[in-house]
């Protein structure tokens, strides 16, 4: 697998080149030339240099052993608000965390019961070695969209804000949400999320998850 990997990056690199080469042929006239590096934003990498940076971009660091570790099982404690200030609807679930990929990602699956019906629930964490931020997606069986999140690890207040967009299924339209994930200790995590109604942010779901 690792020198799959490797080939992959070689060839990703071979082929940039060859069209930096290309560029450089297809250049005849001078005045064009020289307009062209007056006008080059950056210098373009060498082969060495692209390889290292797929390289790192590739290789799981700190961010995916924090992620790593979560793995195992969870008690979910899941509290529900359909407004500010209404009435919590308490639900529960299990989340069976794990690795997947090398090492590169977080996967959860999540079962358990919620108004009285089955419910199933998958998520995925990314961390960007490039853009240095988290992506989180979610997907279940109460519905058919993708929620997507991004957002940033905050050391001081161990938690993680991540924001996106969901689509009302009433209206069809988008509408933002927010999300913070919070470690309490090393087998206690805090999920809120803040969905927006009438323009106006509102928590909206807490999930308590105990590590077993």
């Amino acid at each position: 697998m690792k020198n799959l990997f490797i080939t992959l990056i070689l060839v990703l690199c071979f082929s940039s080149c060859k069209k930096e080469v290309k560029t450089v042929l297809e250049t005849t006239n001078p005045a064009d030339s020289i307009k062209a590096e007056d006008t080059m934003a950056e210098k373009p990498l060498d082969s060495a240099a692209q390889m290292k940076a797929w390289m790192d971009y590739a290789t799981p660091g700190s961010p995916h052993k924090m992620m790593a570790d979560e793995t195992g099982t969870w008690n979910c404690d899941m509290t529900f608000w359909e407004e500010e200030g209404g009435k919590p609807e308490k639900a529960s679930s299990t989340a069976n965390i794990k690795m997947i990929l090398g090492g590169r990602y977080q996967e959860a699956n999540y079962k358990g019961t919620m108004m009285g019906q089955p419910f199933e629930g998958k998520s995925t964490l990314a961390y960007n070695n490039a853009s240095k931020e988290y992506t989180t997606t979610f997907i279940d069986n109460m519905g058919t969209g993708m929620m997507v999140a991004t957002g940033k690890y905050d050391e001081k207040t161990k938690s993680m804000e991540l924001k996106g967009d969901m689509v009302n299924p009433i209206n069809g339209k988008k509408t933002p949400y927010r999300e913070v994930y919070t470690i309490v200790d090393a087998r206690t995590r805090k999920m809120e999320m803040y969905d927006t109604k009438n323009d106006k942010e509102y928590k909206s779901m807490e999930i308590i998850m105990k590590k077993k």
